[in-house]
């Protein structure tokens, strides 16, 4: 379920605009998303100082009940601005789709369009979602460049290019009309922009430091490559042996290197770099993200280095067992990992098993739940566990025929 609200960019033609975006969430059975706005308009603003001041002291708008808005006035000017994947040139789509189909103009697009097809279903554009479906191949872009290989591919991405040659200003039309940019109070604002003077004059002063040698050093530890371009190396322990591969969020979704349902996987951290610098640059999920050419390109130059936090290593054997002998003999942490793990997986494939047999209507779920959310005033799971156990066996098989191993 996302809790989060982030901050977006929407380049329009009056320029980069910047805004709130909810991602789905679920809620009261419901599953909902949202925009910073109101009925009558999407709010967006020219500066992230107006944004902040709007958030800061604005009284009514959409977003108000999301279940996380309540830490969202209280965030800093440079967390209200959006990351570098978080940059959505709209107006720039044209251009973009006169290139050729190769993995960083399809998985462009693909950003592009599902956030402009997000705007749509949220504000009921009607004139957006029959420009977005009167060609297939917008519903194609998030599987990379294959389904535009070809005679067939050629002729789907033609007919996507002339669509947006037609029509895509009436696109742009419609969202330059439905954005708004609200007066904001001249406190805040001002406010505001002094936070952002004063963060820039302690980035200056505190750039470098002088460490006990006298020699320059960093002041803040800069953040590793994988955190940079937002794909973690992943560990999986089978009962076959231990296996890398790698797993980004998009939108909040789980994408694994892999392709319909099938995940690849290695025995080596080596052989996964090596993988990605030859036959793995493109061919599969992961090429949707804005940043797999980063990583592409250290493989083909030898430099990527892949290493596993322990937060993403997932151990998935003995856990039956364990669960088979009782709630004591089984390990919330791994436990919590394994099913983290599960619905993963079976979200990017597009299956519903763990999720169905994980809710805690269900037996499994239950004992799942009870272990990893541990709470003394609920009833305790009644043995025996047999049948939880064989349940969560077959979970865990599922997930194992999907490993392909290189």
């Amino acid at each position: 379920m996302a809790s989060d609200i982030v901050p977006i960019q929407l380049s329009l033609t009056e320029g980069d605009l910047v805004t709130l975006w909810a991602p789905r969430w679920r809620e009261d059975g419901e599953e909902w998303e949202a925009f910073l706005g109101d009925d009558d308009a999407l709010f967006a603003f020219p500066e992230v100082a107006q944004l902040a001041a709007f958030v800061r002291t604005a009284g009514e708008h959409d977003l108000l009940d999301h279940p996380a808005w309540s830490v969202v006035p209280d965030l800093t000017v440079a967390e209200l601005t959006p990351e570098e994947t978080r940059r959505f040139d709209i107006v720039g789509v044209p251009e973009l789709a006169a290139e050729d189909p190769d993995t960083w103009t399809v998985a462009e697009l693909a950003e592009i369009t599902e956030m402009v097809r997000s705007i749509a279903d949220v504000c009921e554009l009607d004139v957006v979602t029959e420009v977005l479906d009167s060609a297939p191949a917008f519903g194609l872009l998030r599987q990379g460049t294959l389904p535009f290989a070809g005679r067939e591919g050629a002729r789907l991405w033609s007919q996507m290019v002339e669509t947006i040659a037609d029509r895509w200003d009436d696109v742009i039309d419609t969202l330059d009309d439905l954005v708004a940019t609200p007066d904001v109070d001249s406190a805040a604002l001002a406010a505001a922009e002094k936070e952002i003077v004063v963060a820039e004059d302690a980035d200056e002063a505190g750039a470098t430091t002088l460490d006990e040698d006298g020699e320059q050093a960093d002041e803040d530890e800069p953040a590793g490559f994988w955190e940079e371009v937002g794909i973690d190396p992943v560990r999986i322990t089978t009962r076959d042996g231990e296996f890398v591969t790698l797993r980004c969020y998009l939108d909040d979704a789980p994408v694994f290197l892999g392709s319909n349902g099938k995940i690849d996987v290695f025995t080596s951290e080596r052989a996964l770099a090596r993988w990605v610098g030859e036959d793995g640059a493109d061919g599969h999920d992961l090429v949707a993200a804005s940043t797999w050419s980063e990583v592409v390109e250290r493989a083909a130059v030898g430099e990527l280095e892949v290493e596993v936090d322990e937060l993403n290593a997932y151990t998935l054997t003995g856990l039956a067992d364990d669960i088979a002998e009782g709630t004591l003999s089984v390990d919330p942490s791994q436990l919590e990992l394994a099913v983290e793990l599960l619905l993963d997986v079976d979200e990017w494939a597009g299956k519903d098993d763990a999720r169905e047999a994980l809710a805690e209507s269900q037996a499994l779920g239950w004992l799942v739940s009870f272990v990893i959310k541990p709470d003394p005033t609920r009833l305790a799971p009644s043995p025996p566990f047999d049948a939880e156990a064989a349940r969560f066996r077959e979970l865990v098989e599922n997930l194992t025929r999907r490993l392909t191993v290189h």
